[in-house]
């Protein structure tokens, strides 16, 4: 946890001193200054309960000491500030209690002790679900906490999908390896073919267990030798969600938003069907768009947005 965490990183520089140190060796006017200068170079993580009902879970531990989630917030976000006042770089990850209990049981651990949740927060780290710290107020950094950990979740579920799939019974390639290269393909042949401007596509994909959700943005110029810039490794994650509705050949959709200046919006669209993308018309375009995904009443449309027809991106491929 936060405070524990912080109390366990912070080590000075006199508990490793050599046991022939003199107490002049370490009160030498330079040494404090030199290990603060240290302490800036060790990285720090903070691992924050972000969700009422975690939270509720946590204060079953005696040594979890917090009475209310909103001021345990506060003091996570202080806590944060004081971080970053000192230069040291901190990153930011969600603390699940679910983990943490099995974590404890898999090590012997007593999970009512600040030394067990010091121990797992420390093994969170190196998560890439984790944020670094730039000074968000936590009412932000807590939902952008959230949708890393979904993003992380949904690639890894994808990944581990077509990792078992095995190999195609006819031709012996392997449908994974085989679905995440054409997804790629299609990617690219998506991004060329929508023109200039900022791309944002969503393709979500229902699994027997999961639906998979990505979110892509991407710029392209148009011009040949520029090619489309693809953010972080959003375009990893967007490419093993399409891999697996590719793979799995059943339902799912793919929506493509374009902005370029001085025209409309554009908004294109796809399903997924027999491990294709297939164009949808101008009319299901504008119904899929224009549809609440949980009533089912009609939105009203948006002003200064054309509902266009899918164009061509896929050719049939052999793993349907």
């Amino acid at each position: 946890m936060p405070k524990h965490h912080t109390r366990a990183s912070d080590t000075r520089a006199s508990d490793t001193t050599a046991p022939d140190a003199t107490a002049s060796d370490i009160t030498t006017p330079g040494t404090t200054e030199a290990r603060r200068s240290l302490r800036r170079e060790v990285p720090s993580t903070v691992a924050l309960v972000a969700d009422a009902r975690d939270f509720a879970a946590m204060r079953g531990y005696r040594s979890f000491t917090f009475d209310d989630h909103q001021d345990y917030l506060r003091q996570v976000d202080a806590l944060l500030k004081s971080l970053a006042a000192q230069g040291i770089h901190t990153t930011v990850t969600l603390f699940d209690p679910d983990a943490y209990a099995a974590f404890c049981a898999d090590h012997g651990l007593d999970p009512d002790t600040p030394t067990a949740r010091t121990r797992f927060t420390a093994g969170l780290g190196g998560s890439s679900a984790g944020l670094p710290y730039t000074g968000q107020p936590i009412e932000e950094l807590v939902p952008l906490l959230v949708d890393e950990s979904v993003r992380q979740a949904t690639w890894e579920y994808a990944t581990m999908l077509l990792a078992g799939l095995g190999a195609c019974a006819d031709c012996g390639e392997d449908i994974g390896h085989a679905s995440f290269e054409r997804a790629g393909h299609l990617l690219t042949r998506l991004v060329e073919r929508a023109g200039p401007g900022h791309h944002h596509m969503v393709c979500s994909v229902p699994t027997p267990d999961e639906q998979l959700i990505a979110v892509l943005h991407a710029e392209a110029s148009g011009e040949p030798e520029d090619p489309p810039r693809i953010e972080g490794r959003d375009g990893l994650d967007f490419v093993t969600v399409l891999a697996a509705g590719i793979a799995l050949g059943g339902p799912g959709g793919l929506v493509l938003r374009t902005t370029a200046p001085g025209a409309k919006d554009r908004v294109h669209g796809w399903r997924l069907a027999g491990g294709r993308l297939v164009a949808l018309p101008a009319a299901s375009v504008f119904d899929a768009y224009c549809t609440d995904a949980d009533t089912g009443e009609p939105v009203a449309p948006e002003p200064g947005v054309d509902y266009c027809p899918g164009f061509e991106v896929d050719d049939p491929g052999p793993h349907h």
